[in-house]
Formats: C-alpha cells, structure tokens, sequence
C-alpha cells in the first residue's frame, strides 16, 4: 500500500516537472500532489506549526522540479513524504530554538527598550528562503489573493491602536523572501513576541483558510 502510494507521488512528480514552470498543467498535478500529501505529513500541535507547514509547501513547489531554493527532489533518496518531512521537521525545530530564544530574552529586551531609544540586539530569524527567479504559480495566486483582499478582512484585522500593521501587510512580508522578525520589530517599533503572536493568532487561520478553499490543504 505504501510502496503503491510513494509510486503514485514519484509518477506525478514526473509529470507535473514534464511541463514548463507557471503552466496550467504543472500547477494542477502540484495541487493534487499536495492534497494527496497533506494528511501523512507530520503533525504536532506547536503553535508554529502552521507556519513550518507553510514554508514547508513553498519549499516543496520551488524545488521539485528547479530546485530553485535548495537540492532538486531525488526520488533514489527516498519517497517525497520523507522529503517534505525532513524539511518540515527542520523548520519545526527552528521554530522551536527561535522561540526560546525570544522567550528568554524579552525580558532583557523591554529594559533595554525602556532606557534607550529602541535599538536592540535579537536573535535572527530561522533561515529565510531566498529570491527566485520565477515564483510557483501557488504562491503568486496567493500573492494575488492578498493584495487584492476583496473583503478587506485582511487589512481589517490589525494589532490594537496600530490599523498599518494588519494581516494583509504581514502575510506579504513573511512570503518568500521573507522580511525577518528582526526587521519588522525595528520597522514598526512593536516587539517580536508581540507581532509573532499576532501573525500566529489572526494571520495564520485566515491562510489556513484560503489554502483549504483553494484545496491546498
């Protein structure tokens, strides 16, 4: 069963890398490919886990057949659930390293911040992912998605008293190539627990939920 199943991913991955970068065709065979993945993946209930997921299905869309940001999928390595669960497990735990961090030096932080003009030292963010030359036509239909957000729900939905950091203006800084929390804490003077919380809280579920309807997840 698992060995038919792996074989049915590999045959699709063929497929789908069998026709340009942005096609129609390679757009619709990626998408079945995700869904098909999306339940055997790892899962635990972290609050970063959607976030890991997230760059996880970027990662993938940018790499199966370009390897536009990291190694081309090789199928002689192993099936593409181990793939993307290598991945996801290393974002994951970067996730993980970089919340501790954050947790054990907010405290230091808000003295700092208390008795000087703001400028502090943190920790960088997980390793982003770089610029590519062509983005996957997922993330441009999501990029697209955003900016126009018809309903305004996104630019509605904002941190209290600060309507200019909402979620339309975070989930465009945190695609690839991110803008590292690091930079966003400076550019809008609010801390990194503070935005990460909120783009976990408020930004993260209303992607979730355009990737369901869209049958990404």
């Amino acid at each position: 069963m698992v060995v038919e199943f792996d074989e049915q991913l590999r045959c699709l991955v063929t497929k789908a890398c069998g026709h340009p970068p942005g096609s129609p065709q390679r757009q619709k065979l990626l998408t079945q490919i995700i869904r098909l993945t999306s339940n055997r993946l790892w899962r635990e209930s972290t609050p970063y886990y959607q976030d890991a997921l997230q760059q996880t299905w970027l990662y993938f869309c940018r790499n199966v057949c370009e390897g536009l940001t990291g190694q081309t999928y090789d199928p002689t390595y192993g099936s593409v659930i181990t793939w993307l669960n290598a991945y996801l497990k290393r974002r994951l735990q970067d996730f993980y390293l970089n919340q501790n961090r954050e947790q054990a030096t907010t405290v230091s932080l808000r003295i700092r911040q208390s008795t000087s003009s703001g400028e502090t030292d943190v920790i960088d963010p997980v390793d982003n992912l770089p610029a590519s030359p062509q983005a996957p036509p997922i993330l441009e239909n999501l990029e697209i998605w955003v900016n126009q957000d018809s309903d305004g729900e996104l630019r509605g939905t904002h941190i209290k008293g600060r309507p200019d950091v909402n979620c339309q203006v975070l989930i465009l800084k945190r695609l690839p190539p991110e803008v590292s929390w690091k930079e966003l804490s400076e550019e809008f003077g609010l801390g990194i627990p503070t935005l990460s919380s909120f783009y976990q809280r408020q930004c993260l579920p209303r992607l979730r939920k355009y990737a369901e309807l869209e049958g990404l997840l």
